[in-house]
């Protein structure tokens, strides 16, 4: 029932996302940036599969290549929050956007905001990895979009769970309510997937959220 819920809101929220705002986000005094543009201070690569990848900073970008490999932040742990970055694929590439990960991530830590327009895997930008899926390409490959998650424990109908909103350019897609409360708090990572993806991330931003208030 909760996956199909799930396809209900994606599919209902895709169909409206022309009506909200779109494009790159302002700066807000709130946000606390994690990369600086310039270096990968703050970040460790974390080696995963045969061979070896590449981590550079190149035009104010963090770009990956090479091997299977994740890109974590130093700094954390973190519980609640808003995050947000810029982030672009290339065609036939695949990468993931990591929350609440281990200090030293595999693919299989912490939730992954999927980041995929054109790879064989069609589960493409926008899907929550595992757990909601969106299957109808939302950004072209080799194109800048905005990613943005909120991230808060919360309690529904005396249930407790955590809640996840999913952001693409602006468009809420829909808001998973993790029941499981999987991932209990942890850092930020970036994947990447495979020898044929490229990726580059840049404005990476963290809003940290107060305890969240107890729901009736």
């Amino acid at each position: 029932m909760r996956r199909l819920l799930c396809q209900f809101f994606v599919m209902t929220l895709l169909s409206v996302g022309g009506m909200l705002q779109t494009g790159l986000y302002a700066q807000d005094a709130n946000w606390v940036p994690l990369f600086d543009g310039k270096t990968l201070d703050g970040w460790e690569k974390i080696q995963g599969g045969r061979g070896e990848s590449t981590w550079v900073v190149t035009d104010g970008a963090m770009q990956g290549s090479g091997a299977a490999s994740m890109l974590v932040s130093t700094k954390g742990p973190f519980k609640n929050f808003r995050y947000r970055a810029e982030v672009k694929i290339s065609d036939k590439g695949n990468s993931g956007l990591y929350f609440r990960t281990t200090r030293r991530p595999g693919f299989a830590d912490g939730y992954e905001a999927q980041i995929d327009s054109t790879h064989t895997d069609p589960i493409r930008t926008g899907s929550l990895y595992g757990m909601c899926h969106v299957y109808k390409r939302l950004v072209e490959p080799d194109t800048w979009f905005t990613y943005e998650i909120e991230v808060k424990d919360d309690v529904w109908r005396g249930r407790e769970m955590t809640r996840i909103k999913i952001t693409v350019n602006g468009d809420e897609l829909y808001e998973y309510l993790d029941f499981a409360k999987t991932f209990k708090e942890g850092h930020f990572a970036f994947q990447h997937h495979d020898p044929g993806s490229r990726v580059a991330i840049r404005k990476v931003e963290v809003m940290e959220l107060g305890e969240t208030a107890k729901k009736k």
